[in-house]
């Protein structure tokens, strides 16, 4: 039995903080929907406007579903350890993906 990084969606990650120097980043978008997305990036300026059509690039599944706005975001040591963490928070509820959103810290800078 593997147990859940996040039990509860409020608990904190520990391969990826707000502190880390890398500039690699698991995040979440809000659809115009309310779906949310979830993916890797070393720029979410970038990848923002790839998501909204301003530039090339972005996932099929935001194409058709613009626009869409970040709502979270965590910075990671490396490219693994984002990628870990995005298969951890996409196993989550949709319930639990809101109720991580919600408790997220909207004065965290993005120094990306």
């Amino acid at each position: 039995m593997q147990v859940r990084k996040y039990p509860t969606a409020n608990q904190p990650a520990t391969s990826c903080d707000q502190t880390a120097p890398s500039a690699w980043y698991v995040y979440m978008v809000q659809c115009a929907d309310s779906t949310l997305y979830a993916g890797v990036t070393t720029h979410l300026k970038r990848r923002l406007g790839q998501h909204n059509g301003d530039l090339a690039g972005g996932a099929r599944y935001t194409r058709a579903r613009r626009p869409v706005r970040l709502v979270w975001w965590i910075k990671c040591l490396d490219r693994s350890s984002a990628q870990k963490e995005e298969a951890l928070v996409r196993r989550l509820s949709r319930t639990q993906k809101w109720a991580l959103v919600e408790s997220f810290d909207r004065d965290t800078p993005y120094d990306g």
